[in-house]
């Protein structure tokens, strides 16, 4: 019973997660970290722990049965998220991470210090003047990246020594490596140290993340080996170039040269504001930082960033730039980008603190529901540019065929939901044939004039289905009712969701996604509904008194009153002169006996 609570918050959480790549922290019930993972797709890697009702692995099963909470960082690829898994990894020590209980370190790519150096990974770097790359926590990872680096620069993995006397003294012979491409035959001379050094500067590049310093020499190489008719070498390059692309199209990182630089972004609604902060070093995402805070003195974005980086930043580490969103009068270089790479880390770190703010929504939605209220009036506030929540809203709309029974109906929404009880219909009695406008005119003006008479409250917002037409009779009743200017009022059309304003000839068009307008077409479409059920029910029994009526000497009145005590017609014709004489006399009950008996 204890895993079910602790896992259903979760399975709320993980409804909202991104399908995008990134890091995700899992959390035991105290709040330290059991366990550190990187996904492709953040939502399918974390739903999966959850999903199975029975894990293979024993440790996993343990793992989730111990986890409370999850948190995570979305990054633009699956190599960013390697990059800051290793970070995270390195600084937390989770337990349940497998590379660290085995009290294994992780794996680096060596270039040894030598005449032809060799590169092979390793988990224990010495001071033997080799240089490292790394760490990876990813050998999967790691060994695509040497492969490339093998199929663009192929290098010995020989343990000869390679002296120059040993070389020119014809000591070794080219090996199975030679026959298969897989090393150019430094051994026997075949290369010399000049062009070995040139492909492992281009190594060393390519691990460095500098791409375009590669692909721009093996262009340089392709084009000259072109010039000098040796096209079979060309080609090579050309190959080379075509590997290296592919793989820079699958592990785009951010720009290495962008190191110490720190990002703050900001997400927020009226009453929070949700801060993102982070950390890059060498072009690495290497720390990722949440901030919620509580409004209270309606505080400027500017206010909000100022405090948040106040007491984000710890340490007072020097930073070459701060890439913030707006300018903030603040001492250091904060830059606030246009376009490029930086522009790039903003949006990625934007988008961590637009996920945060609805993660934590969320959670106090499920806790207090008139926060999801507020924040849905709220929307539908800013989005229609009202001056107050719309805690009361009222739509109408039209029905008739042809100007035969014309009904408007009112619909009324509290708290962005149908309050079905306060429905209203107006069977239209001044308009002769199809005139909307005039029909709207009526029913606005018996709706509110007896509001007003009956001292209720009027509504925030008053939405009509249809457009300027509509819209402006729906102006005119509140006009002459004094009203105008007291209640927000638009129009919607159909065709391409326009929003109408009184005196505006241009239209808003709000989000198709915005939840404003689901909410709008919503009530829009009730309103139709509520109009159109009034409006058969009405004909039908205008269709069905009319067969009475023709009867002469037989009224409206007395047609209802045969019809609400006989429900139809043929049960008229089938009733006795005794059953009909009870409701309407003897006289008129002749009358309708008569007449069907003809």
């Amino acid at each position: 019973m204890a895993k079910s609570i602790i896992i259903a918050p979760i399975k709320n959480k993980v409804k909202i997660l991104p399908d995008a790549p990134g890091v995700y922290k899992y959390f035991d019930k105290e709040g330290k970290i059991l366990y550190i993972g990187k996904a492709k797709s953040l939502k399918k890697r974390v739903s999966s722990y959850f999903n199975k009702k029975q894990h293979e692995n024993g440790k996993t099963r343990i793992l989730v049965s111990k986890i409370w909470d999850v948190n995570i960082t979305v990054v633009p690829t699956e190599m960013d998220a390697l990059l800051l898994e290793n970070s995270l990894i390195k600084e937390f020590q989770p337990k349940y991470n497998i590379n660290l209980k085995d009290d294994k370190s992780f794996p680096l790519i060596k270039i040894t210090k030598e005449r032809f150096p060799k590169i092979f990974p390793v988990r224990n770097p010495k001071k033997d003047g080799s240089t490292y790359f790394g760490p990876y926590s990813n050998i999967r990872l790691m060994k695509i990246v040497l492969e490339l680096c093998k199929q663009i620069y192929p290098t010995r993995n020989c343990t000869y020594n390679l002296s120059k006397a040993n070389i020119e003294a014809h000591k070794f012979k080219v090996c199975l490596e030679y026959q298969i491409g897989n090393c150019k035959g430094a051994c026997e001379g075949l290369e010399s140290e000049e062009d070995y050094l040139e492909s492992i500067n281009g190594i060393k590049n390519i691990l460095r993340g500098n791409l375009k310093e590669v692909k721009d020499h093996l262009k340089y190489k392709m084009e000259r080996a072109s010039a000098d008719w040796q096209f079979e070498e060309a080609s090579k390059y050309q190959k080379k170039l075509e590997i290296l692309d592919k793989y820079q199209s699958r592990s785009t990182v951010v720009n290495p040269r962008i190191s110490d630089v720190d990002v703050l972004s900001i997400a927020q609604n009226d009453k929070y504001a949700y801060i993102n902060y982070l950390r890059i070093s060498g072009g690495v995402i290497i720390q990722s930082k949440n901030m919620e805070m509580k409004k209270k003195m309606d505080e400027t974005t500017e206010e909000l960033l100022e405090i948040a980086y106040g007491d984000i930043i710890e340490d007072q580490r020097e930073t070459t730039e701060i890439i913030v969103p707006i300018p903030l009068p603040l001492e250091g270089n904060f830059i606030v980008p246009i376009s490029g790479d930086k522009k790039k880390l903003l949006q990625i770190s934007y988008k961590n603190a637009s996920l945060y703010m609805l993660e934590k929504s969320n959670q106090y939605e499920k806790l207090d529901p008139k926060i999801k209220i507020d924040r849905l009036l709220s929307a539908i506030k800013n989005d229609l540019r009202l001056t107050e929540l719309p805690y009361h809203i009222e739509c109408f709309d039209n029905s008739n065929i042809q100007g035969a029974f014309p009904v408007s109906a009112c619909v009324v929404f509290r708290d962005g939901k149908p309050s079905k009880k306060d429905y209203r219909h107006f069977n239209i009695k001044t308009v002769e044939g199809p005139d909307d406008f005039a029909s709207m005119y009526e029913a606005l003006t018996r709706r509110y004039s007896r509001m007003v008479a009956e001292e209720q409250s009027l509504p925030q917002l008053i939405v009509i289905d249809g457009g300027k037409g509509q819209l402006s009779s729906s102006v005119k009743a509140l006009e002459d009712l004094g009203l105008y200017g007291k209640i927000a009022i638009i129009g919607i059309a159909k065709r391409l969701e326009e929003i109408y304003y009184p005196g505006d000839s241009l239209p808003l068009y709000i989000d198709k996604k915005s939840e404003s307008l689901r909410v709008i077409q919503f009530m829009r479409d009730e309103a139709h509904r509520f109009g159109i059920t009034h409006h058969r029910n009405r004909r039908s029994k205008g269709t069905i008194a009319t067969k009475l009526t023709e009867i002469k000497g037989i009224g409206q009145e007395n047609a209802s009153l045969l019809l609400r005590t006989f429900k139809s017609v043929a049960k008229i014709k089938k009733s006795s002169f005794e059953e009909i004489a009870s409701v309407i006399g003897p006289a008129k009950a002749q009358l309708v006996m008569d007449h069907f008996s003809t």
